[in-house]
């Protein structure tokens, strides 16, 4: 796949990524607060940095998948997600799990989250994954479709009380 702004391709993250990883994973944040402002935190001037320095702390991580779309040195969109074990929390046995998906809205309905999913799922399962889980917005309906044309299923449900309603 050629690499331009119409046809991005898939690739590991690398430190160089960060500057133009961590506006969209602001955007990510921000995203969420609007959705449900009472559950996520809002995204502040530092979110940006922040973010980009955890993402960067999980390079060269044996066990994360960290994966940007490129269209021409421009970072379209990323995934980050990790192999972890059992989570008796969870109930959830060893399993990839994708924490981020987000994608430039100045490019998506262009399959680039296609791409970047597909890719996470073929990295997670060829590194032993016996399942891929996400979680996602409960209102966040777009990607819920995204995600049930790839085989998810919905299997838990989170519910949050705010202590001032007591």
């Amino acid at each position: 796949m050629a690499t331009d702004a119409l046809a991005p391709t898939v690739r590991p993250a690398t430190r160089e990524d960060l500057p133009q990883i961590g506006p969209l994973a602001a955007m990510l944040v921000h995203a969420h607060h609007e959705l449900d402002p009472q559950r996520f935190f809002p995204a502040t001037g530092s979110t940006p940095e922040r973010y980009a320095n955890f993402l960067g702390s999980q390079l060269g991580d044996a066990d994360t998948v960290f994966l940007v779309a490129d269209a021409g040195g421009h970072i379209v969109g990323y995934t980050y997600a990790a192999l972890e074990g059992y989570d008796y929390m969870a109930l959830r046995g060893p399993a990839g799990v994708l924490h981020d998906i987000v994608v430039d809205p100045a490019h998506r309905g262009q399959g680039v989250g296609r791409l970047l999913l597909n890719a996470t799922i073929d990295q997670l399962t060829s590194r032993g994954a016996p399942r891929v889980v996400l979680f996602t917005a409960e209102k966040n309906h777009a990607a819920q479709r995204l995600f049930a044309q790839f085989g998810f299923r919905p299997t838990m449900i989170e519910m949050t009380r705010d202590v001032e309603q007591i």
